[in-house]
């Protein structure tokens, strides 16, 4: 058997499609959704939220994923058929839940909150749901694919490459999506004083509706493209996956060995694997409250246009590029990866305390160069912890792993989502300045960052390895006694 090629740097921007299709569906489904259901359907906040929710609560099926693309090739493939499968579904439920969301406004506007509202908003948490399953089913086996085609030292490389390109993504869907909302009448006092009971019709749900549409059937279909052109040839030519599982024993091993059973005995082996899920569940809960209530806060507390606060996002975006970039190529190789992070975790603390400054200015210009600067610190986090990540991977179960990492992330990001609106729930109560009630959002933020800091203190890679390496031997070995 020949040896695998080295990843060359122009397959690593290949790979990157994919991610930047990623970061183009991210601002589609989830900032155009959003903003359409509950600024121009007026939709209860929370129960669009917690529809939205629902790609994110499905994400225990990324653990199976993953240990399924270490055990089951689909097509012949260990990765890449599972990234296609899961790609071609995804993309076309984020047009079937564009429907669902029409069915909904209509019905609202119609009838009000009755028992068919109901129904269609459940259908479309439900939609969600499955949504969530398929972005797992592709993007769990493609995150084990960069373990796959890698080494430790081209690893950090093609993690800046990739992650570059999903915030190319966002920054593209951040532009498309403004552009699609810019209009008069999503401005001004309407906006920030809309009763979000109001079942009154808010806009002309068909004009609205023959100007997303066609988005929602050409950027799904150019993601799903870019799916393909990232990942053809890439694993066969060169994925180091048959040889590392062989190195971890002195016989040959059957695939069908690994079990799921024994992938969970491997991943649950020792406690950094625990400490570092604890870490990610943290900061990612840290990173990503603010998410749901971003956007309001700058039409509530600043008077921006709805345009105006979506285009938060490209600040947002390109503020991480840079962080990746530079981090990537930069700041990770002279500090370290877990130096890396800390430094990320408390830039990104410091960001927050001066988004709550700038909300007691409603200084909008300060606004947006914070909001860039807190993209800075999140690209420190996404390389440094990234890394991390990979790192406390065990590569003969790789699948395995990254779905752990990534049910940590998911479940998070879904804790935030819930948390960041009920947290500016109790904030409006207790507080009858609105800087006062967001601010509660973005101080509960640093606090967590303070504590993923003292998790991360604990993380000892050295130690995850050497206790990995025991499990797998043990653990797959057991079976050939």
């Amino acid at each position: 058997m020949n040896a695998p090629h080295r990843l060359p740097r122009y397959e690593m921007f290949r790979l990157g499609l994919f991610q930047m299709g990623l970061g183009m569906m991210s601002l589609l489904t989830l900032g155009v959704l959003n903003r359409i259901m509950i600024d121009e359907l007026k939709v209860l906040p929370i129960l669009a939220a917690t529809a939205i929710a629902m790609h994110q609560l499905v994400s225990p099926v990324r653990v199976w994923f993953g240990q399924l693309s270490d055990t089951r090739p689909l097509w012949g493939y260990h990765r890449s058929g599972y990234v296609w499968l899961g790609a071609a579904l995804f993309t076309s439920l984020s047009f079937v839940i564009l429907q669902v969301v029409w069915q909904i406004g209509g019905n609202l506007q119609a009838h009000g909150w009755d028992g068919v509202t109901y129904a269609w908003l459940g259908l479309c948490g439900g939609l969600f749901g499955l949504y969530g399953i398929a972005l797992s089913l592709s993007s769990t086996p493609f995150a084990a694919l960069l373990v796959d085609v890698t080494d430790e030292t081209e690893r950090p490389q093609l993690i800046g490459v990739v992650w570059s390109m999903l915030m190319v993504g966002i920054v593209l869907g951040a532009v498309i999506s403004a552009q699609i909302i810019q209009r008069p009448q999503l401005c001004g006092n309407e906006i920030l004083t809309y009763d979000p009971t109001a079942s009154t019709k808010a806009v002309d749900l068909a004009l609205l509706q023959s100007s997303i549409n066609p988005l929602f059937l050409f950027v799904p279909a150019a993601v799903l493209g870019l799916s393909f052109i990232a990942t053809w040839g890439i694993e066969r030519r060169y994925s180091r996956l048959g040889d590392r599982i062989a190195a971890m024993l002195s016989v040959p091993l059957r695939e069908d060995q690994i079990t799921f059973g024994r992938a969970l005995k491997i991943l649950t082996a020792n406690r950094q694997t625990g400490l570092f899920f604890s870490f990610l569940l943290v900061m990612t809960l840290s990173l990503f409250m603010q998410d749901a209530i971003l956007e309001p806060f700058g039409g509530e507390v600043f008077g921006l246009c709805v345009a105006d606060t979506t285009r938060l996002n490209a600040f947002w975006g390109t503020g991480t590029l840079v962080g990746i970039g530079l981090t990537g190529f930069v700041i990770a190789p002279r500090l370290g990866k877990m130096n890396t992070t800390r430094w990320g975790c408390l830039l990104a603390a410091f960001s927050l305390a001066l988004i709550i400054i700038s909300g007691f200015s409603a200084n909008a210009t300060m606004l947006r160069a914070v909001i860039a600067i807190f993209g800075f610190a999140v690209g420190l986090l996404t390389v440094g912890a990234t890394n991390l990540m990979l790192d406390l991977t065990a590569t003969a179960t790789a699948g395995t792993f990254i779905g752990a990492w990534g049910l940590s992330q998911a479940v998070a990001r879904a804790l935030a989502t819930i948390s960041g609106g009920g947290l500016l729930s109790l904030g409006k109560s207790l507080f009858p300045n609105p800087a006062l009630a967001y601010g509660l959002v973005f101080f509960t933020q640093i606090v967590g960052f303070f504590i993923a800091i003292t998790l991360l203190r604990r993380i000892d890679v050295q130690e995850f390895q050497t206790d990995s390496r025991q499990a797998i031997a043990t653990t797959l070995g057991a079976e050939l006694d």
